[in-house]
């Protein structure tokens, strides 16, 4: 009971340490996060098939449903298919590029441009709605939050003037995924990626009168504009039709 109860001290002393030094606390969480909700995906899939369909249904991002059922915004983004590719090739890539950003920019303002990159990625999937007037497109998947964190990085490397040509080639061998790949929300891909760039641009440079303020106050400011921008544009797109036929959906 003692060692136990040692590890468990040693275990909390080097989260401190981590938090405290900008170390990859959030980029775990949220790979933790995403392999645990994979892993009760699974379960239900093979030992509860109808749960796992109301599972999916009601987590996933649907573009005709997502200002009827606002809260798939959020869950898409940690959900994944069964199958183990889909979960391993984002969570390396998340692995790979999360502690770097993290280290840059702190864990709180990591968190909030993971979390609107994704809600950009969801915008991406209205927009190509919106065009098409397919509304019956859906996905799910942290990838569409990765490609803003691909955003972020390049712009980065950019401006401290590292290499990017492996990032570039990284960047557009994921793009062209859907040409490899059947059932790639591409639409996703581009739309985080966007939306990276944008905040990306605006963290670094943005307004001259905010250029000198603390990077969280840039945070707050560039990313609740943002999220108040990329919500009424999806409830602009939305057809007032869908949006009275999804409220009578249970």
């Amino acid at each position: 009971m003692t060692n136990q109860s040692g590890d468990i001290q040693r275990w909390f002393r080097r989260l401190r340490y981590e938090w405290r030094s900008n170390g990859p606390v959030v980029t775990w969480a949220i790979v933790v996060a995403c392999v645990a909700v994979w892993l009760v995906e699974v379960l239900f899939k093979y030992a509860f098939p109808q749960q796992f369909n109301t599972l999916i249904f009601n987590g996933s991002f649907a573009s005709g449903l997502a200002v009827v059922k606002p809260w798939t915004w959020f869950t898409s983004m940690f959900m994944h298919s069964p199958n183990v590719l889909h979960v391993l090739g984002n969570m390396l890539t998340l692995i790979i590029i999360g502690p770097y950003l993290e280290k840059l920019l702190g864990h709180w303002c990591f968190l909030a441009v993971y979390l609107i990159c994704g809600l950009g990625a969801s915008d991406g999937l209205m927009v190509y709605s919106y065009i098409t007037h397919d509304w019956g497109t859906s996905a799910y998947g942290a990838s569409g939050a990765l490609f803003g964190l691909f955003g972020v990085v390049l712009l980065v490397f950019q401006r401290t003037h590292a290499d990017i040509r492996g990032m570039v080639i990284w960047i557009v061998l994921d793009l062209a995924m859907p040409l490899f790949i059947p059932n790639v929300a591409w639409q996703a891909h581009i739309g985080g990626f966007v939306i990276g760039l944008v905040l990306g641009w605006l963290l670094l440079d943005g307004i001259p009168a905010l250029r000198r303020r603390p990077l969280w106050v840039r945070m707050l400011v560039y990313g609740a504009v943002l999220v108040v921008l990329l919500v009424v544009l999806a409830v602009v797109l939305t057809p007032s039709w869908l949006i009275r036929l999804g409220q009578q959906i249970p």
